[in-house]
C-alpha cells in the first residue's frame, strides 16, 4: 500500500526547537522509579508501546501521585531531551496512530517488548489489569481500548498472531487460551485456516487443551472445512497421543474424547466410530451434556448418524426406551428401527424430531421417517384422537386430512399446533377455520390461543372483533405473531383499532414492524407522541419525517430524539444545517451507528456538515458521497484510514452513481497499489473488496491474501459476471478441475459453484450430490444459473432412481413423474423437470408439494400450464376450488386465463390479497381478477374499505379512471402508502393523484412526509403542479415516484428541481427521461449524482482539488481514525497527565 510514513523523530525534532520547561522540576538526582526510568527512555526512543505498558506495569503495584510527574519530566530533561507537552502529544499520536493503522508493525513492535511488557499486554487482553488507570484526574478507560482493539481490521489478527507466538513462554497456558478465544470470537473465522495448526502447541496441559478445543466447538460454524479437517487431526493427535492405545483395534475414543470433539465428532471415520466399545459409548451417552452435544450435530451424515446409533445400540441402552430416545439428539432423524415400534413410541420419536429442521440437508429423508412414524402413531386410533400428539409430524397432513379433522379435535391439540414450525398457508387457513368454526366472531380467549395459527383467521374476522379485545391482545403474547399476519390483516387490526375512541393509546401500543402501517393521517390526529414510546417501533421514512419535525418543535434536546428508534430517518437536512457544530459533532455518534437507517441524500447532507465545520477530522468514508474532486484531498498518508472506514461501509448505499464509484474505486484501488499483498490488506478493505475490479481479484491478490480473500468474497451479494470469471479462475489455479476436488474443497467453494459450467458440475454432481444440495438449499431466494441448476437436478434424479415412479395414465407411460423426495431436494431446481414430468406426477406428490412448486421462480409458461393442468385434474374445475386451493397455487396461478379466473370464489379478501401477491399479471388477469372480487363480494366501489384496498394490491391499477374518484377518501387516505407502492400506468396514478389532493390539499402545500406518503402517486403531478414544487421538496420524491414520472413531465423540472433531487432519485432517472433533458438540466442531474451541495447549484464549481487541512489531533465526536482514535487518545491522556 501507498502510505507516507509519519515517524515519530520528525515531529520531536520540529517542536523540540520551540520546547522548554515551564515550570521549575526537581533535580534529575532524585531518585525515579527503575520502572518509569525505563518507561522514560523508551519515549526517548520513540517506543510508545513499551512506554505504555512499563506505565500500566507501575501503575498496577504503585499509586501515581503528583510529583511523579515532576520527576520524569526532570528525568527527560536530564537526558538533554526537552519536552514540551504538545510537541511530545503530536509525537505520540502519530506514531501510535501509524502502528495502529499498520497492524503489521504493531505485530513487530508487540515482538520486540520484554517478557514483561508482553505480559502486561496479555494481562490487559485478558482484563486481569485495571480496566480504568487513575492518574490525578486523568482516567484512561483500557477495558473500552481492548475491545475497540479487538473489533479494528488488522489489529486483532496481529494479536491473535503474537499470541500463538508468545503467549504460552509468559502466561499460564489457560490465560493464553481465554485471549485466543476473545480474538478469534471477534473475527469472522478467516483466521483459522488450515495451515494454523503448525503454529499451535502440541504440549499444552489438558486443561487449556479442554479449553482451546471449545474455542474451536465455538467457531465450528465459521471455519472452512479444509481448516475444520485441520483442527480435528490437531485435536485427534492429541487426544490419541494422550489415550496411550498402542492395540489398532482398540479404540482411542473414549467417552471423554467424544465430550472433547464436540461437533468435530462428525469427522470421525466410519471406522473409527465402529471400534469405539461399548462401554464408552455407554459413558457417552449417560452423560447429561451428551444430548446437548448431539443437538448441534447439525452436519452429521446418514451413514455417521446410523453407526452412532448402532453403537449406542450395542451398549446397555435399550432403543426402545423414552430416556434413550430423549439422548439421542439429532442420531434421532435417522433412526431406523420401526420393525414392531409401537404407537406410544412413534409419539415419543415424532416428538423428538421437532429439532430435525436444524439439519444441514437430508430433510428428505426426515420427512419419510416423520411420514412413517405417523401412520405407525395414527395406526389404532383417529387422527382426532392423536392430533395432540403427533407434534410437527402434523405438517404432513394434506388438506383432505386436515378438513377431516373435528373442531373439538383442533381445541383440545391448540397447544401444540399453535407452536408448530413449517405450516404451509393453506393449511393455516384450514385449521383456523376449525378452530373458531363455532364462533361468528372471534374471542379474546381464543386468538390468544392460536399462536402460529393466527395468520389463518380472515381479515374481516378480525375486522369484527371487539375493539378492546384487539388492543388487549396486542398487548398479550399472540401480539408477537402480528408479523405474521398479510398487510391486509393487519390493515384489517389496525382500521376497528383506530375506529373510534381513544386512538392514542390505540396507536401507542403497536409495537415493531407492525407501527409501519400506521397512517400518516393517524398520526397526524393524534399529535400527542413522545420520545419514549417510539423507541421500539419500525418507521416508515414519511412517519419519522413528521415524528421528528413534531417532536423537535417539543424539544430542543437533539441526543434525545436521535437516540430514539428509528426516529432518525426523519433528520431533514435542514436539521443537519441548523445544527451548532460543536453539536453536530457531539452527536455525529448517533448518525455513524445508525447509517442503515439513513438515505444516501441524508449521508450526504452529514457529508457536506462535516466538510464545513470539521473537515480535518472528517470520517473519510463521508467524503465518498461528495462529489468525486474531494477525494483527492485524501493524501497517500492517510489512505488506510480511508479504506478502513470506508469498508466498513456499504458503498452500494454510499454511492449510487456508476460513473462516481468508479471514481472512489480508482482511489481505493491507488491506495492499494492495485494489490492485496497478504492477509492484513483484505481485513482492511473489508466491504470494499466485493467492488474490485477483476484485474485486482485475477492478478492483484497474492496467493497469501488469497485465502481470507475467498472467505470475504464469499459474502459479497452481487459480484459483476468479470469479478465471477476471475474468481472462478482463481479457483482453478488454486484447486484445479472439479473432478479432482475433495468434500473439503467442494463444501469450501460452496456459493462459487454457480461459476462452472454444467461439464465441470458433472463429476462433483456425482462424487459429493449431497453437498451440491445443501450448498444449493443454503442459496434459495437467489437466482441461479441453469446450468448449475441442472447439475442439482441430475444429482437427485441419479440418487433417487430406486424411487420414482412411472405414471400410468394416459400420456404418461415411460414417463418419470416426480415423487415428494425429489421435489423437496430439488427446491428451485425443479424448474428443471419437463412439462410431461409435471403433468404426470402422482395426485397425492401434487397434494404434498403443491405449494412449494407453486413458489419456484424459474417455472416457464409451459410449466405452469402443466400444473394448472394438474391442479384441475386434481381438484376439479376452478368453479370448485376454495380459498385454501387457490392461496397454495402461487405462481401456478397465473396460467388461469381471464374465464377461468371468473370461475374462483373470490368473495374473500385474502384470496384476493394471496393472489395479488403475484407481479406477473397481464392487465385482463388483474381486471378479472378485480371484478370477481367485486361481483363475488357484493362490494361496490364506494362500499370499499381500507383493507379491502390493501388486499386487493396491484389489481387496484386494472380500475378504470371513472371508478378511482368513487374510493371513499377516508378509507384511502390511511391506506395511501401501500397504493404508493403499485407501480400503475401514467393515467391511474394521475386519477390517485387527484384523489391524494382531496385527502392532502393542494400539492403546492404538500410537505416532505406527504411527498414521501404518496409514492409513486406523485408520478401523476401535471407539468404546472411539479414546476410549482419547492426544490427542497425534490429529495423526498421516492425514486419509484421519480421512475414512473413520464419522460414529458419529468423535462419539465427547473435545472434548480434536478440539482436538488440528491444522489438516490437521481440515480433513478430513467435512460429515456435524460434523453429529454437540455444541457443545463443535464449539468444538474450530475451535480445531484456527484452529491454536490444543492443550495449551491449556480456557484461556481470548488477549484479541482479541495484542501483536506491537517490537523494535529482529531477533537472529540469527530473521530477521523474511526474506532481506532481510542487507542491513538491513550498515550494523549498519559502525557496529559505528566503536566
Amino acid at each position: 500500500m501507498s502510505q507516507e510514513p509519519r515517524t515519530s523523530s520528525f515531529f520531536l525534532i520540529l517542536f523540540l526547537s520551540h520546547a522548554g520547561l515551564s515550570r521549575r522540576v526537581p533535580h534529575p538526582r532524585q531518585d525515579l522509579h527503575p520502572l518509569l526510568q525505563k518507561m522514560a527512555e523508551e519515549i526517548i526512543d520513540g517506543s510508545y508501546l513499551k512506554a505504555l505498558l512499563d506505565l500500566v506495569q507501575f501503575q498496577s503495584s504503585h499509586l501515581w501521585t503528583a510529583d511523579l510527574s515532576h520527576r520524569v519530566l526532570a528525568y527527560l530533561n536530564s537526558r538533554n531531551v526537552t519536552f514540551t507537552i504538545p510537541s511530545l502529544q503530536v509525537a505520540m499520536e502519530n506514531h501510535l496512530e501509524q502502528r495502529l493503522y499498520e497492524p503489521q508493525k504493531l505485530l513487530e513492535d508487540l515482538r520486540e517488548t520484554d517478557a514483561q511488557q508482553f505480559h502486561t499486554a496479555m494481562k490487559c487482553l485478558l482484563g486481569d489489569k485495571k480496566d480504568r488507570l487513575e492518574l490525578e484526574d486523568i482516567v484512561i478507560d483500557l477495558g473500552e481500548i481492548r475491545e475497540q482493539a479487538l473489533q479494528s481490521p488488522g489489529v486483532n489478527r496481529s494479536l491473535f498472531l503474537i499470541t500463538l507466538e508468545r503467549c504460552f513462554q509468559v502466561l499460564n497456558p489457560l490465560e493464553c487460551v481465554e485471549i485466543l478465544g476473545r480474538v478469534l470470537r471477534g473475527s469472522t473465522g478467516s483466521f483459522l485456516q488450515p495451515d494454523i495448526t503448525q503454529r499451535l502447541p502440541q504440549d499444552l496441559r489438558e486443561d487449556a487443551f479442554k479449553n482451546l478445543s471449545a474455542v474451536f466447538r465455538d467457531l465450528y460454524d465459521q471455519t472452512s472445512a479444509h481448516s475444520q479437517r485441520a483442527l480435528y487431526s490437531w485435536m485427534t493427535g492429541i487426544l490419541q497421543m494422550s489415550s496411550n492405545t498402542t492395540d489398532d483395534s482398540v479404540s482411542w475414543v473414549s467417552a471423554e474424547n467424544l465430550w472433547i470433539l464436540g461437533r468435530y465428532m462428525v469427522h470421525l471415520s466410519l471406522e473409527e466410530i465402529m471400534k469405539i466399545s461399548p462401554i464408552e459409548i455407554g459413558l457417552f451417552i449417560s452423560y447429561d451434556n451428551a444430548t446437548k452435544q448431539l443437538d448441534t450435530v447439525y452436519d452429521i451424515t446418514p451413514e455417521l448418524a446410523q453407526a452412532f446409533l448402532e453403537r449406542i445400540s450395542s451398549s446397555n441402552f435399550d432403543m426402545r426406551n423414552t430416556s434413550t430416545i430423549h439422548r439421542l439428539g439429532l442420531l434421532v432423524c435417522f433412526y431406523d428401527d420401526l420393525e414392531l415400534l409401537d404407537a406410544a413410541m412413534a409419539q415419543v420419536l415424532l416428538h423428538q424430531m421437532i429439532k430435525c429442521s436444524h439439519l444441514r440437508g437430508f430433510q428428505a429423508g426426515v420427512q419419510k421417517l416423520k411420514a412413517d412414524l405417523l401412520d405407525i402413531a395414527t395406526e389404532n386410533q383417529t387422527l382426532n384422537e392423536t392430533l395432540g400428539s403427533l407434534s410437527d409430524a402434523v405438517v404432513g397432513l394434506t388438506s383432505s386430512q386436515l378438513e377431516s379433522l373435528s373442531p373439538e379435535a383442533v381445541h383440545s391439540a391448540i397447544s401444540t399446533l399453535n407452536q408448530v414450525s413449517g405450516w404451509a398457508k393453506s393449511q393455516v387457513i384450514l385449521l383456523s377455520a376449525k378452530y373458531l368454526a363455532h364462533e361468528k366472531v372471534p374471542s379474546l380467549y381464543n386468538i390468544s390461543q392460536m399462536g402460529v395459527l393466527l395468520a389463518g383467521v380472515g381479515t374481516q374476522a378480525l375486522y369484527s372483533m371487539d375493539r378492546r379485545d384487539l388492543l388487549q391482545a396486542l398487548r398479550s403474547p399472540i401480539s408477537q405473531h402480528v408479523s405474521d399476519l398479510s398487510p391486509a390483516q393487519q390493515q384489517g387490526v389496525l382500521s376497528k383499532m383506530v375506529e373510534a375512541g381513544d386512538t392514542t393509546s390505540a396507536i401507542v401500543d403497536i409495537q415493531g414492524a407492525f407501527f409501519k402501517e400506521v397512517s400518516l393521517y393517524d398520526l397526524w390526529r393524534e399529535p400527542g407522541f413522545n420520545s419514549t414510546v417510539l423507541k421500539e417501533k419500525e418507521l416508515r421514512r414519511s412517519q419519522a419525517l413528521f415524528l421528528y419535525e413534531l417532536l423537535a418543535q417539543a424539544t430542543g434536546r437533539p441526543s434525545e430524539l436521535l437516540s430514539t428508534g428509528q426516529l432518525i430517518k426523519g433528520v431533514m437536512c435542514s436539521h443537519i444545517e441548523g445544527m451548532s457544530a460543536d453539536s453536530f459533532l457531539v452527536h455525529f455518534q448517533h448518525f455513524e451507528n445508525n447509517l442503515a437507517l439513513l438515505s444516501p441524500y441524508q449521508i450526504n447532507c452529514l457529508a457536506w456538515k462535516y466538510w464545513d465545520v470539521s473537515r480535518s477530522s472528517m470520517p473519510p468514508f463521508l467524503l465518498a458521497t461528495l462529489p468525486a474532486r474531494y477525494l483527492a484531498s485524501i493524501p497517500a498518508s492517510q489512505c488506510v484510514s480511508f479504506l478502513i472506514s470506508l469498508g466498513k461501509s456499504q458503498l452500494d448505499s454510499l454511492v449510487l452513481d456508476s460513473h462516481k464509484k468508479n471514481s472512489v474505486l480508482r482511489k481505493v484501488q491507488q491506495c492499494l497499489d492495485d494489490s492485496l499483498a497478504d492477509e492484513y490488506a483484505v481485513d482492511i478493505v473489508g466491504k470494499l473488496l466485493c467492488h474490485l475490479p477483476a484485474a485486482v481479484i485475477d492478478r492483484g491478490v497474492s496467493s497469501r491474501a488469497w485465502a481470507t480473500a475467498l472467505h470475504s468474497l464469499g459474502h459479497c451479494p452481487d459480484l459483476s459476471a468479470d469479478q465471477k470469471a476471475a474468481v472462478r479462475l482463481r479457483l482453478l489455479q488454486q484447486h484445479g478441475l472439479p473432478q479432482n476436488w475433495t468434500a473439503e474443497t467442494t463444501k469450501d467453494v460452496g456459493p462459487f459453484l454457480v461459476l462452472f459450467s454444467g461439464d465441470e458440475l458433472s463429476p462433483v454432481a456425482t462424487k459429493f450430490p449431497d453437498s451440491l444440495q445443501q450448498i444449493a438449499s443454503k442459496m434459495a431466494g437467489t437466482p441461479l444459473p441453469k446450468e448449475f441448476l441442472w447439475a442439482v437436478f441430475e444429482s437427485v434424479r441419479n440418487s433417487s432412481d430406486e424411487s420414482r415412479s412411472y405414471d400410468t395414465s394416459p400420456g404418461c407411460h415411460g414417463v418419470t413423474a416426480p415423487s415428494s423426495d425429489d421435489i423437496l431436494k430439488l427446491a428451485e431446481a425443479n424448474a428443471c423437470w419437463t412439462t410431461e414430468d409435471l403433468f404426470c406426477m402422482e395426485e397425492d406428490t401434487f397434494i404434498r408439494n403443491v405449494e412449494l412448486l407453486g413458489g419456484v421462480s424459474g417455472f416457464n409458461w409451459p410449466q405452469l400450464m402443466a400444473l394448472k393442468e394438474k391442479a384441475i385434474q386434481v381438484w376439479d374445475m376452478p368453479s370448485y376450488w376454495r380459498e385454501h386451493h387457490i392461496v397454495s397455487l402461487g405462481r401456478i396461478a397465473l396460467a388461469l386465463n381471464e374465464g377461468e379466473l371468473e370461475q374462483l370464489d373470490l368473495s374473500s379478501i385474502d384470496t384476493v390479497a394471496s393472489l395479488s401477491q403475484q407481479t406477473e399479471w397481464t392487465p385482463g388477469q388483474a381486471k378479472s381478477i378485480l371484478q370477481g372480487f367485486l361481483e363475488d363480494s357484493g362490494y361496490n366501489i364506494q362500499d370499499l374499505k381500507s383493507f379491502h384496498l390493501v388486499g386487493l394490491g396491484a389489481t387496484l391499477c386494472a380500475m378504470s379512471i371513472t371508478e378511482i374518484p368513487l374510493i371513499k377518501v377516508s378509507e384511502f387516505r390511511v391506506v395511501v402508502a401501500r397504493i404508493g407502492t403499485l407501480l400503475c400506468n401514467t393515467p391511474v396514478l394521475a386519477e390517485f393523484k387527484r384523489k391524494a389532493e382531496v385527502a392532502f390539499g393542494d400539492p403546492a402545500e404538500w410537505t416532505s412526509a406527504v411527498l414521501q406518503e404518496l409514492g409513486t402517486i406523485a408520478a401523476g403531478l401535471t407539468k404546472e403542479e411539479l414546476r410549482a414544487l419547492d426544490k427542497d421538496l425534490m429529495p423526498y420524491f421516492q425514486p419509484s415516484a421519480v421512475k414512473c414520472l413520464p419522460d414529458e413531465i419529468f423535462k419539465e423540472l427547473s435545472p434548480e428541481q434536478i440539482a436538488s433531487l440528491g444522489p438516490e432519485n437521481a440515480a433513478a432517472v430513467t435512460d429515456a427521461q435524460r434523453r429529454q433533458l437540455s444541457v443545463l438540466q443535464l449539468q444538474s442531474l450530475q451535480r445531484a449524482l456527484d452529491g454536490a451541495k444543492p443550495r449551491a447549484w449556480l456557484d461556481a464549481p470548488p477549484s479541482p482539488s479541495p484542501s483536506l487541512t491537517p490537523s494535529a489531533g482529531s477533537p472529540q465526536g469527530a473521530p477521523f481514525s474511526g474506532g481506532l482514535w481510542l487507542g491513538c487518545s491513550l498515550l494523549v491522556l498519559v502525557l496529559k497527565s505528566l503536566r
